[in-house]
């Protein structure tokens, strides 16, 4: 019990708010993950232990568990902040950004990438509270700077928005090849 006593003073920190939540989510998720490794990896017979499938994958899932378990336990016998509730919220206010991502990801093969990555760099400028022609030009300009690299420079193929069908044909080309 003495050990027991000394483990958890070990432990004991100053948490903030929030604190136990993070813990708990995380510790959930990493179990999660843990009872979906068999069917997200597999075993190969007569392959070397450390170059299996299923090696590095449950490696770092086995990790996440143990480390989700010591901070959980930290964050039990640590003193509660109050303010936790607000902590939360403020952590789901940033999922508006996902939904933002994934409207994004969404609209792509509709619309285009070029048009669409203009949009999304100068709705997130204007969604930040940037209001200035300044601001918008330069999330045009940084948006445009995106397209190229990863189209142009990079030459990663993004598909074509079906948009770009309505475009006469020498600039639907272009347009589908470069942007």
């Amino acid at each position: 019990m003495r050990r027991l006593k000394a483990l958890a003073m070990r432990l004991e920190s100053d948490r903030k708010p929030g604190d136990f939540v993070f813990a708990l989510s995380i510790m959930l998720l990493s179990l999660t993950l843990l009872a979906l490794l068999p069917l997200q990896t597999s075993w190969v017979e007569g392959t070397r232990f450390a170059a299996q499938p299923a090696f590095w994958p449950g490696v770092g899932v086995l990790m996440m568990v143990g480390f989700g378990a010591i901070h959980l336990g930290g964050s039990l016998v640590s003193p509660r902040e109050p303010g936790a509730r607000e902590e939360v919220l403020r952590w789901l206010r940033s999922l508006e950004f996902v939904g933002w991502f994934l409207a994004y990801v969404a609209l792509v093969p509709r619309l285009g990438y070029l048009p669409m990555t203009l949009a999304f760099a100068i709705l997130l400028v204007w969604r930040l509270g940037y209001r200035s022609a300044k601001s918008y030009l330069a999330a045009a300009t940084f948006g445009f700077a995106v397209v190229a690299v990863f189209k142009a420079g990079l030459q990663v193929k993004v598909p074509a928005g079906a948009a770009y069908e309505y475009l006469p044909d020498q600039i639907r080309t272009f347009m589908m090849v470069n942007f």
